[in-house]
């Protein structure tokens, strides 16, 4: 099905690191136009510069997704490229984990604006110009704490998947048809989200937690599994978990 993908432009959000630039070289090496946004420009460069050398299509917009105007200016200045958009990826996310009793309410705010808020800027920038198009895929990345609460610690990080999986099956309600909405819900996956927390138990917890992660290109692959399937087929959610993961 690899035709399936071959010429598609798929915009990636936090694609500088981890499941974002794993899922950036699959689908470049399947043949799809790639569209490269996180904060780190030098990072997104470099990236551009090893998919296009490779004899893919890419390009690299600075973004923060906090910033409704700087996803907005993503999906127009993808369009301006390529001429359309045929999935976006709201992949950017952060984990911050400590107790409630820590009340790191800056933390909270953040992960809010970027895990929540960052996927209705992405939603609200690519809705119209899917809608223009009669066609167009979403494909938001969950998490398994937004099936099961990861607490202690997790708990306003698993409200914020918990979010994203009720946005993105309401979505799928109001604009399914001719446009797709995926949501993928990873386990423990090697990449920088494990970095996010401040509190050094809760930190310490994460890191051996993660011992057991699997690599992004496991994320890369269902997200083509996903992007692959004739445009009459939604594959609605995925879950995937390395193999020794309980939780």
């Amino acid at each position: 099905m690899q035709n399936n993908i071959a010429n598609k432009v798929v915009v990636i959000t936090g694609a500088s690191s981890g499941l974002g630039e794993a899922t950036a070289r699959h689908l470049s090496a399947l043949g799809a136009s790639v569209v490269l946004a996180a904060r780190r420009k030098d990072r997104l460069d470099q990236l551009v510069e090893e998919l296009t050398t490779a004899g893919g299509k890419a390009v690299a917009f600075e973004t923060d997704v906090t910033r409704q105007q700087d996803v907005q200016a993503l999906i127009e200045g993808a369009v301006k490229h390529f001429g359309r958009i045929d999935v976006l990826i709201n992949n950017a996310g952060l984990m911050a984990i400590a107790p409630l009793s820590e009340t790191k309410v800056d933390e909270w705010d953040r992960m809010i604006d970027i895990n929540i808020k960052g996927v209705l800027y992405g939603i609200a920038a690519a809705l119209p110009v899917f809608q223009q198009q009669n066609s167009g895929h979403f494909i938001n990345i969950s998490s398994v704490a937004g099936i099961k609460v990861f607490s202690p610690g997790g708990t306003v990080y698993s409200g914020t998947k918990y979010a994203v999986s009720a946005i993105t099956e309401g979505l799928r309600h109001e604009v399914g048809g001719a446009i797709r909405a995926t949501t993928i819900l990873p386990g423990a996956v090697d990449s920088e989200l494990k970095f996010g927390s401040s509190h050094e138990q809760s930190a310490n917890n994460v890191k051996d937690f993660y011992q057991q992660a699997i690599s992004s290109d496991s994320v890369a692959r269902a997200i083509a599994y996903a992007i692959e399937q004739p445009a009459d087929v939604d594959i609605n959610e995925i879950v995937l978990r390395p193999t020794v993961q309980d939780f």
